[in-house]
């Protein structure tokens, strides 16, 4: 009897819940991050400084918290799933292949934004060639918004942590509004 395959477990799992309102999603994990089994763990990456510091979470956050980022209904994914020393180290089939993929993420789980982390990430998903600015896009995703946030690594020489921090806090402010207008749209509550 022949033994089915089997089917190859992710380097670094999602943090995605069924009550996701927003979705982060990076470029790919890194070589650190795939080893350690969380998101955005290498020594030099801002990620959860930024999002401490913008007001998205109420509670300093970090790498071995992503497990807990679903019940405070965000998510965290890569466009593509391989982890490199860098994406410079990924090819036009990661790509193409962790579109597919992360629109059926979207499709199923159904964030209100889908925030990319990076332009990078913006590019790789869109296959956008041309000057692209951080904040809120045109594009969506099925129903989703997309917002686009500096890359957040150590890397990232065309950001300093305060000009970054200025784009985090553009989103949560973002984030806010949208609640409030959906709140005033639902009407009084008794």
């Amino acid at each position: 009897m022949p033994v089915p395959p089997v089917k190859p477990k992710p380097a670094l799992p999602d943090r995605i819940g069924r009550d996701c309102r927003v979705l982060f999603v990076g470029i790919n994990p890194g070589l650190r991050s795939a080893a350690l089994g969380h998101h955005f763990a290498g020594h030099g990456n801002r990620f959860w400084k930024l999002l401490n510091a913008s007001g998205l979470v109420d509670t300093p956050l970090g790498p071995d918290d992503d497990v807990r980022l679903p019940e405070l209904g965000l998510g965290l994914t890569n466009v593509a799933a391989r982890p490199t020393r860098g994406s410079g180290d990924l090819g036009s089939s990661d790509f193409a292949a962790g579109r597919a993929v992360l629109l059926r993420k979207v499709r199923r789980f159904g964030p209100q934004v889908v925030v990319f982390v990076g332009i990078t990430a913006f590019r790789a998903y869109f296959e956008e060639r041309g000057a692209v600015v951080c904040g809120a896009r045109p594009e969506r995703i099925g129903r989703a918004r997309v917002f686009v946030l500096p890359n957040p690594s150590g890397r990232n020489a065309h950001y300093d942590f305060d000009r970054m921090l200025e784009a985090w806090r553009a989103l949560a402010d973002s984030l806010r509004s949208a609640e409030d207008s959906a709140r005033r749209a639902a009407g009084p509550s008794d």
